[in-house]
């Protein structure tokens, strides 16, 4: 089944240009159509777990990666008023992985990297303000049919994936639905030049309460010594110019911190939160990958990393395709999904919703036990070392694998 037809990806964010660097680099025609009119510089994502490190020496972008990154060897999960609860270090996974360590570096520079990249191959076009509006499908292509700055156009493509973001276009056309719900909180998250370290706070930490918790990436911004993210919950009913304003933002880092001088904020954002897979990742020519497939809260920072880990799966099966006019494409792609919907919804899904009760968590009594469970997993080498396999998502990467 050799292609004829380009493949199209909707959406250059990591993973759509993540999936396009991986074709390139296998000579397969591919476009990426991204509906901006430059790459997003977003401050949402940025911490990478170990099997994602693993992947961009694939996509050839490991070396810059690391080179611009934090290496976080250590994080804590901490109560606000007590202080550390348990202290995890990423060492013990040594023989389990090059890298053991989570690297934060912004995702709008994993963006850049890959795009350079893509830059590199003849086979492969990254077409901005490329607005995909519809596609319809036969046995042989899908039709694509885009809106440029220079009016309509159509493109035939030999499969068309959707990266294109938690509102995805191409998972409209699919008609699939996107099951599961919002959260009622919105985040803010601030960022501070502040170093958090000289409190005691590891590079990466989340802190339990059950009025205010919070999350805490330290991050390289332009260069040492580097930035502090904290994120916070907000009450939707609390208008966004008003939780957006600068005595808002440090009256909460005080709260939560008590300084003389006041916070230096130079940025902060707003955005809800969700926990919605799609119901098929795939109808025909036509699949979905990333936040077009699956959305989750921040905590544990799996979001980002799952849909670089759906690029991975996919794009060697398409690969395979392209090379092996005697490939059950089916079957590839059916496996694709069978592989990254399941792990999704089995640890994506459920750990971010385990990691969030815990932090908020309001009944005391449960409270003290999930706490006190996670001390006690820290202090014990075999649990803190199974807690990590699962943490890291090296776990999920291994159980995606075995799924026939």
């Amino acid at each position: 089944m050799a292609l004829t037809r380009p493949i199209v990806v909707a959406g250059g964010g990591p993973c759509g240009l993540a999936i396009a660097v991986a074709l390139a680099r296998a000579e397969i025609p591919v476009i990426v159509v991204e509906r901006g009119a430059a790459l997003a510089t977003d401050l949402r994502a940025g911490s990478f777990h170990p099997p994602t490190i693993e992947m961009f020496d694939q996509l050839g972008v490991g070396d810059d990666m690391r080179a611009m990154g934090i290496q976080v060897s250590t994080w804590q999960i901490r109560d606000r008023h007590a202080g550390v609860v348990a202290e995890f270090d990423l060492g013990m996974l040594t023989g389990d992985t090059p890298y053991p360590f989570r690297l934060h570096c912004e995702q709008h520079k994993l963006s850049a990297l890959l795009a350079r990249e893509l830059e590199m191959f003849d086979c492969a076009q990254l077409r901005y303000a490329c607005c995909l509006v519809d596609a319809t499908q036969s046995a042989d292509w899908v039709t694509v049919h885009v809106e440029t700055p220079d009016g309509p156009e159509t493109i035939e493509a030999s499969w068309l994936i959707g990266a294109d973001g938690a509102r995805s276009a191409v998972r409209r056309c699919l008609g699939t639905e996107f099951e599961g719900f919002t959260w009622p909180e919105r985040l803010l998250v601030l960022s501070t030049t502040y170093d958090l370290a000289e409190d005691g706070f590891a590079l990466n930490c989340y802190i339990a309460d059950p009025q205010e918790w919070c999350a805490i990436f330290k991050m390289p911004h332009d260069g040492p010594p580097g930035i502090w993210r904290v994120a916070f919950p907000t009450d939707t009913s609390v208008p966004d110019e008003e939780v957006l304003d600068l005595d808002y933002g440090r009256r909460l880092l005080n709260g939560f911190l008590p300084r003389r001088q006041d916070y230096d904020i130079p940025y902060r954002s707003t955005y809800r939160v969700h926990q919605r897979v799609a119901k098929t990742f795939r109808s025909g020519r036509i699949l979905l990958a990333g936040d077009a497939a699956h959305i989750n809260n921040p905590l544990g920072g799996m979001g980002l990393n799952s849909a670089i880990h759906d690029a991975m799966n996919l794009a060697p099966r398409l690969i395979e395709v392209h090379r092996d006019a005697g490939a059950d494409a089916d079957a590839l792609l059916d496996q694709y999904v069978r592989q990254r919907r399941q792990t999704n919804l089995d640890f994506v899904q459920a750990d971010t919703i385990r990691n969030k009760k815990t932090l908020e968590e309001r009944d005391e009594s449960a409270r003290r036990s999930r706490l006190q469970e996670l001390a006690e997993t820290a202090a014990d080498t075999d649990k803190a070392y199974r807690f990590l396999l699962r943490s890291s998502m090296i776990a999920s990467v291994r159980r995606a694998a075995e799924i026939a």
